[in-house]
């Protein structure tokens, strides 16, 4: 069964308009993701993976570096979208049919490659789709509260159900607790799980995706992966460690100088 990694690169972000080409230390995030999912496919069976844009320059970016880059239609609304319409269109590129593909956000650049793995072997397990998430320690979790203060929309968290499934996404954090102090007296992991914007599909359970229409809670939240949920589709969720460099995605400029400092405090992954 294949499996194609692809990394949705669109250029006109409201926050942060031309992200994927923004530098950080030097190399643009779009190599950086890139190059994540190049490793990620080496440890995968039968695995490709593709950049997906809608921007000539980033496209013009990646083929220059040896990257694999597709153009996808501008007016497409979701990475998942970006992600459907290039596994439709890398197939008669190179006669490659991917059963799985796995959406790799491009403002996603420092995702560990055992976690690209990881939600990959999900599907093969059985699972419709999968995604990753951490469960933050009592300081992640203060460390995500400042960061919120400051651009409240970037990170996501995740209720998990005993089963490892998805109950819901939420850009607040949840749960709320309402016997915060007398539990961290108690246990050394808060409840407070921090969802990483990794997806990986089934390609029947994708093509559902993209046929439903926007779900009131996904235009809300502006979070994708609530349509899945209101439509009844199942989120299988695997647990992974938090990386150094544990960013939840660079949605804003903010995020980026974030990005540098933990490069400068933890070295560069990029190689």
């Amino acid at each position: 069964m294949s499996t194609l990694i692809v990394v949705p690169a669109r250029f006109d972000s409201v926050r942060f308009p031309g992200k994927p080409l923004a530098l950080i230390n030097g190399i643009s995030m779009v190599r950086r993701t890139a190059q994540a999912a190049q490793k990620a496919a080496a440890q995968i069976e039968d695995c490709n993976y593709v950049v997906a844009t809608d921007n000539d320059d980033i496209k013009t970016h990646c083929i220059k570096h040896g990257i694999p880059a597709i153009m996808t239609p501008q007016d497409l609304t979701t990475g998942s979208d970006r992600a459907f319409a290039a596994a439709k269109a890398f197939a008669p590129t190179l006669d490659y049919t991917a059963e799985y593909i796995v959406n790799l956000q491009g403002d996603a650049p420092f995702t560990p490659i055992n976690q690209i793995v990881a939600v990959a072997k999900a599907l093969k397990k059985g699972a419709d789709v999968a995604t990753p998430y951490i469960q933050l320690t009592w300081d992640a979790l203060d460390h995500l509260r400042a960061h919120k203060l400051k651009t409240p929309f970037s990170g996501t968290s995740v209720i998990v159900s005993a089963d490892n499934k998805a109950i819901w996404f939420s850009k607040n954090i949840i749960p709320a607790i309402r016997k915060e102090t007398a539990l961290r007296k108690t246990i050394e992991l808060s409840p407070i799980c921090r969802h990483v914007g990794l997806y990986a599909y089934t390609r029947g359970a994708l093509e559902k995706f993209v046929n439903w229409p926007e779900s009131q809670f996904e235009n809300l939240e502006g979070l994708e992966q609530l349509r899945l949920l209101e439509n009844g589709l199942t989120i299988e969720c695997v647990r992974v460690d938090p990386p150094k460099i544990a960013t939840p995605g660079i949605d804003t400029p903010e995020d980026l100088e974030l990005a540098e400092a933990l490069i400068a405090a933890h070295g560069d992954p990029f190689t």
